[in-house]
């Protein structure tokens, strides 16, 4: 056993656990127990070495895992900063005050301003002068919410520029619950607002529009009603006129008054499709509904309009499937459906003929087709003939006369009657104006 010098003796006991210096005290008095007392001193200098080691192992292990998290950690700052930097939207880091403390690339362009020019900066320089007032009043009401959702303010860009724009703020808290910064989400929405505008502007020209053909309706149910009462008058004293002059004797006086007589029935008659229109625009034309024979209407009505078309030498025909043909529907508005559609093929046919046809149809239907060889219609004014006021041929309509509410007319009566109402033609071939009706209709 070699001799230890005193520094070395003096290390090992500073090195050994308290239980070995106690030991070594006795190791002086009694000799015989020197191997036995340096043996046990050396396993508890093992065992202590050994614990060493191992805490050394578990202080290595704690470091390591700490420096992973540290890297972690880091890699998360930098991709939360990329995230905040490269946002679409605007963020901005403020205290409670409003002091910007950080600001993401998308806010400095929306404020057009340099991002580190925006560091330092209170966001309410960027509020127009007269929402200040209510800016700071909004300022101190943030302490004590966690969110707000989509607050819109105006901001003033750098040069003045004003803009609108969406912000979502989220107050941030320490541990024990104070309120220690604000995050801001900035979003421009002058594009949306200028929409939100142009359609309020539009919803109000609707309701003007709507009012304004609540109006005429009005004025025309009631001129209508104003009209007709003093023609009335005029075409009762203008028949008892007729019936008491001599036409082969007072040719004069008996051709004048033919003349108002014929030019008041014209009249009324326009004034009638007039109150008719306004009745199917209100929706309070009502069907009063009986049991008749559609073939007998049929040809009534295509007697009274044979004298307009012999005036013009053409060939008017009824074609019926059946002798008679019985239906429940409003006779007068049938009629009207009727006399219409040969009115207006009669009124553009020069030379030719107007055909009036009834068939059958599947599913207790009827179909009432007139046909006619007269000018025909362009496909492009196709889509536009049953609307009202509307005429296919502008100059032959003024020539024509009429209100151009007549296929308008027919279009709404159709449609009352639950049914359905075509048009074929072309330019130069004529048309054809197929209307197609269920045989019974029930009362609503």
């Amino acid at each position: 056993m070699n001799a230890k010098n005193p520094k070395q003796i003096f290390e090992q006991q500073i090195k050994v656990p308290l239980q070995s210096k106690q030991l070594s005290k006795s190791f002086v008095a009694f000799p015989w127990q020197q191997l036995q007392l340096l043996n046990e001193s050396l396993k508890m200098f093992w065992a202590a070495l050994q614990e060493q080691h191992t805490a050394i192992q578990e202080l290595r292990s704690s470091n390591e895992a700490l420096i992973a998290t540290c890297k972690y950690l880091e890699e998360e700052r930098h991709r939360y900063q990329e995230l905040f930097d490269f946002a679409p939207d605007g963020y901005l880091v403020t205290d409670i005050k409003g002091t910007i403390s950080q600001a993401n690339h998308a806010a400095a362009k929306l404020l057009n301003i340099d991002q580190k020019y925006l560091i330092g900066k209170k966001l309410i320089s960027f509020i127009p002068e007269a929402d200040r007032q209510a800016f700071r009043v909004m300022l101190t009401q943030l302490y004590g919410m966690k969110r707000l959702q989509e607050w819109e303010v105006r901001l003033c860009k750098r040069e003045n520029t004003l803009i609108d724009a969406a912000m979502t703020i989220v107050t941030v808290y320490d541990a024990n619950h104070k309120a220690i910064a604000l995050r801001w989400q900035l979003r421009e929405i002058t594009a949306r607002k200028q929409a939100e505008e142009q359609l309020r502007e539009l919803q109000m020209q609707n309701l003007q529009l709507v009012e304004a053909d609540r109006l005429k309706s009005q004025f025309l149910s009631i001129m209508s009603h104003e009209l007709r009462t003093p023609l009335n008058a005029i075409l009762g004293f203008s028949h008892v006129l007729l019936r008491r002059f001599r036409p082969n004797v007072e040719q004069q006086p008996f051709s004048m008054v033919e003349n108002i007589y014929s030019n008041s029935k014209h009249l009324l008659s326009l004034v009638e499709d007039i109150l008719d229109y306004t009745k199917l625009k209100a929706k309070c034309l009502e069907l009063q509904l009986e049991t008749f024979d559609l073939g007998e209407l049929v040809k009534a009505t295509a007697e009274e309009m044979r004298s307009l078309a012999d005036h013009k030498n053409l060939d008017l025909q009824v074609y019926l499937a059946q002798p008679s043909i019985s239906v429940v529907n409003d006779p007068s508005r049938m009629h009207q459906i009727i006399a219409n559609l040969l009115d207006n093929a009669i009124k553009y046919t020069e030379s030719g003929s107007v055909v009036i046809e009834v068939t059958e149809l599947p599913e207790d239907k009827l179909a009432i087709a007139v046909v006619d060889t007269g000018i025909g219609i362009g496909e492009k004014d196709l889509k536009f003939i049953f609307q009202e006021f509307r005429q296919a041929n502008q100059t032959l309509a003024r020539c024509q006369g009429g209100t151009g509410l007549g296929l308008a007319i027919t279009d709404a009566l159709v449609q009352l009657m639950q049914g359905t109402i075509y048009v074929e033609s072309s330019l130069g071939q004529g048309s054809t104006f197929r209307v197609e009706l269920p045989r019974t209709l029930s009362a609503k």
